[in-house]
Formats: structure tokens, sequence, C-alpha cells
């Protein structure tokens, strides 16, 4: 085998394949973009959007914070914890 080197050299500015290439496509980025939690936090990040909102960051994360949080998304949690006590009430009665 063998080490070929291959180089990219840009099309010429009059060649077919430098005219086709569309200008413009590209959304616009933000470098200092403000980025809001639902704890209240704000901190900067680069986005093509200028204002992002969001429900966990690092600042209430469990993972660096070190504290159980549960992000109850439509009472999904409160829905299982139901099921979980008539499960434990059905036991309790077939017991007796």
């Amino acid at each position: 085998m063998s080490n070929t080197n291959f180089q990219f050299f840009p099309p010429e500015a009059d060649s077919p394949s430098a005219k086709i290439s569309m200008k413009d496509i590209h959304p616009k980025y933000y470098p200092k973009a403000k980025a809001r939690c639902a704890c209240g936090n704000e901190f900067s990040v680069g986005s093509t959007k200028e204002e992002i909102e969001v429900e966990i960051c690092s600042a209430c994360h469990p993972f660096y914070t070190g504290q159980e949080k549960i992000v109850d998304t439509a009472g999904r949690v409160e829905k299982f914890r139901k099921k979980l006590a008539k499960k434990e009430e059905l036991k309790k009665k077939r017991r007796k």
C-alpha cells in the first residue's frame, strides 16, 4: 500500500462548484446568549437563540448538588405514589 497524501484545494472563484454554494444558510450565532433555569440561576452560553429557558442546570441538578430532587412532569410522580399506596392497602387487606 502506498501512502497517498490528499490535499484539499478550495474551488476557484469562477469554477461551477463555487457558484452553486449557498450563502447565508446558517442561523445567527449568539456567543453570549442568556440561559435561565427554573431555579433562578442565569448563565451565558453560545447558542443560535438569544434567550434560553431550561428546567435543570448545574446549580440545581442532583448530580452536582448531592441532594435528591424529583422533577414532576404532568403529575407522574404523584400518580405513581397513589398506585403504590393502593398496592400497599391491598396487601394489608389480603393478609387479614
